[in-house]
């Protein structure tokens, strides 16, 4: 690895760096600065956790003149989480400098955001909507950029801003330098490329998330209105100490979190409408184990430094396999195993062959649990409990009790009593999940299949299989799910229709 002092960038920076614990490039920071600092045009093909924002926050920084009171560098990422994250970095690397930046996104006041304007930030981050929305306002000059960047432009595109950042980026300077950002390569980002980059330089990592051999993977073929009694009855069984489940709208993540409240389990969600407040306050429960179980967007997970998840369900498959392997990275990390169970509807199991193309691993088919499984794994959990009590050795206060108990009683039964008395029987309470519409069938096989690339999922067995691993999550009464919104720009409303495989 390369020392941030062999990149040719100033004392300042490099002090900053250091204070943030930061002593040696990683391969797209090494990359991008090298480029970046020669006034190139760079693409960086590179997944979150990469260390991509300090890659193009230090030639941003390096090049911002402090006495020039023009915005001077513009920076576009998908979601206001990004934007805050984003700023608040790029603030610590040009701490030294004092560069003024502001971050402007949705659901924060305007009028504020045009008072803050006022003060010639030199440096601005935001989403497409709001960025566009100073501009038509004519609050947010951008004649002075002399670098723009496009973070997590897949993301971007996913959530239908592909016309607001074309527009944007018709707003700034032709003469300018322009760093894209994508974990992946769709059509419509490699256009944005040739359209509005000179002559870029490619700086592609292989994301380490890709690795997937700690992870178990195994897949449920159901109709979408079986999906959440399955889940509840996987719960049961399988006991993760912590889980995340990803649907694929923000209805999906109010819905499931809701109900999976009403049926006793800890769980919280989080998605793009929530404030900023209540996800870091559901963030920071989960990461201390308060919530068992996080149910999110994609878009809200992006991102996310979470460890110790045990096992990942994809209550509805994602339309891309590098989504999904962006999801199962949340588990198996550290060297440690995880289990990924992805639910897929008949018509959708042709994106299940397009996931295993991508892992080069073929998932495992999984029997459904029965509802006699589901309590099986209650009543283990039950017995657990009570081995766990018995080695604690804190008997002393109830001793005389259970001998008055023994005079009347076999020990047999009063054990298999106490078992019964822990044990939490299944919870059937009736709850609401919308149905989501299937993502789009491709091709024309028949079967039930997706008909991509020679699917195979009209043959494909949903028999056998294995997963139901140990564990031990709690169950409460409810905390629930949701949560306060805002007026953000949605994670788009176009998320909740299908979209075509890219």
């Amino acid at each position: 690895m390369t020392n941030f002092s062999e990149l040719n960038i100033s004392e300042s920076t490099q002090r900053a760096l250091s204070k943030m614990g930061f002593e040696e490039a990683t391969p797209i920071q090494e990359g991008t600065v090298r480029f970046g600092m020669e006034g190139r045009d760079v693409i960086g093909q590179a997944q979150t956790g990469t260390g991509k924002t300090a890659a193009f926050g230090i030639p941003i920084i390096e090049k911002i003149d402090t006495s020039n009171p023009a915005v001077q560098a513009l920076v576009i990422a998908p979601t206001r989480e990004l934007a805050i994250q984003v700023s608040e970095e790029i603030y610590k690397i040009g701490a030294d400098k004092r560069a003024r930046i502001l971050s402007v996104y949705g659901g924060q006041e305007i009028g504020r955001q045009i008072r803050a304007l006022r003060n010639n930030p030199q440096i601005i981050v935001g989403t497409p909507g709001r960025i566009l929305d100073h501009i038509k306002r004519k609050t947010l000059k951008l004649d002075g950029v002399q670098t723009l960047v496009l973070d997590e432009a897949d993301e971007m595109l996913n959530m239908g801003f592909i016309e607001d950042i074309n527009t944007i980026l018709a707003s700034v300077p032709s003469e300018r330098q322009t760093l894209l950002f994508s974990a992946t390569m769709p059509g419509p980002i490699r256009k944005i490329a040739e359209t509005f980059m000179k002559n870029p330089e490619m700086v592609k990592i292989k994301s380490k998330e890709m690795t997937v051999e700690n992870i178990e993977q195994f897949f449920v073929k159901s109709q979408e209105r079986e999906k959440f009694d399955i889940l509840s009855r996987l719960l049961n069984v399988q006991q993760p100490e912590l889980a995340i489940i990803f649907g694929r709208t923000k209805r999906r993540v109010d819905e499931l979190s809701h109900a999976l409240s009403i049926r006793g389990y800890i769980a919280e969600g989080i998605h793009g409408d929530l404030t900023q407040a209540k996800r870091m306050s559901v963030l920071r429960q989960f990461k201390e184990g308060k919530v068992d179980i996080l149910v999110a967007t994609d878009v809200a997970a992006r991102g996310l430094d979470i460890s110790g998840v045990t096992h990942v369900y994809n209550f509805d498959i994602p339309q891309d396999p590098e989504s999904y392997v962006h999801r199962i990275g949340r588990t198996g990390r550290a060297g440690k195993s995880g289990m990924a169970i992805t639910f897929v509807t008949p018509r959708e199991m042709g994106y299940l062959r397009i996931v295993e193309e991508t892992t080069k691993k073929q998932m495992t088919a999984l029997n459904p649990p029965s509802s006699d499984e589901a309590i099986l794994g209650q009543q283990r959990v039950a017995v657990e409990q009570l081995t766990e009590i018995v080695n604690k050795n804190e008997l002393s206060d109830y001793t005389h009790l259970a001998t008055e108990l023994l005079e009347k009683y076999e020990a047999k039964d009063l054990v298999a009593a106490a078992i019964r008395s822990l044990t939490r029987e299944p919870n059937d309470t009736p709850v609401s999940i919308s149905e989501e519409r299937p993502l789009p069938a491709r091709g024309n096989s028949r079967g039930g299949g997706g008909g991509y690339k020679g699917n195979r999922s009209g043959g494909r067995s949903t028999g056998g299989g294995r997963g139901y691993g140990g564990g031990g999550a709690r169950r409460s009464g409810g905390a629930s799910g949701g949560g306060s919104r805002d007026g953000a720009r949605r994670e788009s409303s176009r998320t909740s229709r299908p979209k075509s495989t890219r």
